[in-house]
């Protein structure tokens, strides 16, 4: 599972031109899932993401959490992030795992991320043509994989 992680001051997500997500001030989670992640992949992930000090303090330093500055999460299937850009200039996306995978994953990442945050978690929903709008913050953008584990 690769995650991109943007801190926002709001984030929305619209599928027809009906707003289906919106967050003030939290987390903007990009995910996509690989055909290999299994559940283990998403519960290191919330963990991660969860404890991810990206906020800034009163010395306007990166040193609070989500839980501290009690901010939202936004979660957004996005399953081109899983491209393999090796090959010619069309992306492939043979990693990228397959719907009936992918689904109940991408519920589970949120339903868990929601019930060990204790925070109300927004989404997408996974495979719509969805239009994302975001202020990132900062910018902060970080990128974080359950396989390489950085």
């Amino acid at each position: 599972m690769r995650i991109v992680l943007q801190r926002v001051s709001e984030a929305s997500v619209k599928i027809d031109n009906q707003l289906v997500g919106k967050i003030s001030k939290g987390l903007l989670l990009l995910l996509g899932i690989e055909h290999e992640d299994e559940k283990s992949d998403a519960d290191w992930l919330i963990q991660k993401v969860i404890g991810m000090r990206v906020f800034s303090d009163s010395d306007d330093k990166m040193n609070l959490s989500i839980n501290e500055i009690k901010g939202e999460f936004l979660v957004v299937s996005q399953f081109t992030l899983h491209a393999s850009t090796k090959k010619g200039n069309r992306p492939s996306f043979i990693q990228a795992a397959r719907p009936e995978k992918a689904i109940p994953l991408y519920d589970y990442f949120c339903e868990q991320l929601q019930h060990v945050s204790k925070i109300k978690v927004q989404t997408g929903k996974f495979g719509a043509d969805m239009k994302v709008s975001l202020i990132n913050d900062g910018p902060v953008t970080i990128v974080i994989d359950s396989k390489n584990r950085e």
